[in-house]
């Protein structure tokens, strides 16, 4: 099968690059599982917040501000509150001024959360997080890819690439052609640029472990915001009228499909409980994802300085589904030799060149 454009990886990444590539020419995505965003896109805990990561991830994020804010009913309030104890004060500090976030009063986050400790002295805010809802936004971009004639293969694991005269030769579930191959494996991004050909770039997927708990001394959380420890040492979102919790760990792991530690997830737990007055009783279920990172923890973006028709769409880390809007848009002008709607200094900042 022949095509323009191929992608290898049916996360968020590959997903949204599928629907802005189909503007361009003929896409195939190929994705190994029977399902799309079977890993890490599909463990997330989905939180449209844009100040958070590194300033070019920042700057990423700002970029896909318009797109999420016109997409009806992606999008949700939801809010983020980091609370935490004197000792943390200038950690506390540093975070509530990147973040740009809110002071408040103690009392006040313990009215908005009534489960926080007396001896929690330190709170912030910000309104301008929300909720994605993710399966509404893969299904759209999904459906756009498809509307423009993009060929969406699932249970199609890559064996084997080759370089060939007119650009690139990938077997899976059967051969497929294509001029340009957009790497968007996620965990998998470097052992698939090393059956291309392609030097790895040293991206390292980290677990992250989540609890789900009943609701809190049975508290209505629907409207509770995103909650996180100074220094994102744990973190609680509300979710379907229970409680997401995560000991937001970063655990360096081969890619696989991850689940989680119990170990872990019990001194998270612990961490957790050391800031509330209710207890962990019993979780309703636990699991993990793999967060990938590239050295720098910026994202990945953009055609190999050394592999003509290679491009790089990885190393979101906790970052894909704020991101993709602006980081599909960028490879797809980068790979049709459009003009790039960010500045070249994030360009440049994404870049693979920038590994040297």
């Amino acid at each position: 099968m022949d095509s323009e454009f191929l992608i290898i990886g049916g996360g968020i990444a590959g997903v949204s690059a599928a629907a802005r590539l189909s503007e361009l020419g003929s896409v195939t995505l190929l994705e190994a599982e029977e399902a799309l965003a079977h890993h890490a896109s599909g463990r997330s805990a989905a939180l449209y917040e844009p100040r958070y990561g590194r300033p070019s991830v920042v700057e990423l994020s700002l970029a896909s501000g318009d797109f999420f804010h016109g997409a009806e009913g992606v999008l949700s309030p939801r809010g983020l509150l980091v609370v935490g104890r004197e000792h943390e004060r200038a950690r506390f500090e540093a975070e509530a001024q990147g973040m740009h976030l809110e002071r408040i009063p103690a009392e006040a986050a313990r009215a908005e959360v009534p489960i926080l400790r007396p001896d929690i002295t330190l709170a912030a805010r910000a309104s301008h997080a929300h909720d994605i809802d993710t399966d509404l936004l893969l299904q759209r971009f999904a459906r756009e890819a498809r509307g423009r004639g993009a060929q969406i293969r699932t249970k199609a694991r890559v064996s084997a690439i080759a370089r060939d005269g007119t650009g690139w030769r990938v077997s899976a579930d059967q051969e497929y052609r294509g001029r340009i191959l957009v790497n968007a494996a996620g965990a998998w991004a470097d052992q698939v640029a090393a059956m291309a050909g392609v030097r790895p770039l040293g991206l390292v997927p980290y677990r992250r472990s989540m609890a789900r708990i009943p609701a809190p001394g049975g508290h209505d959380v629907s409207r509770w915001p995103m909650i996180f420890g100074v220094g994102e040492s744990w973190y609680a979102k509300p979710d379907a009228g229970a409680l997401i919790v995560s000991p937001a760990d970063e655990d360096p792991q081969e890619p696989h499909d991850a689940w989680a530690d119990d170990m872990v997830l019990a001194e998270g737990l612990a961490r957790y409980e050391e800031m509330v007055t209710e207890p962990v009783t019993r979780l309703l279920a636990s699991w993990a994802g793999l967060r990938t990172f590239a050295p720098d923890r910026v994202l990945v973006i953009g055609e190999d300085p050394a592999a003509p028709g290679f491009f790089w769409l990885a190393g979101q880390g906790g970052y894909g589904f704020q991101t993709c809007p602006a980081a599909s848009r960028l490879v797809a002008d980068l790979a049709g030799g459009r003009p790039p709607e960010v500045s070249a200094a994030l360009v440049a900042a994404l870049s693979p060149a920038r590994f040297g």
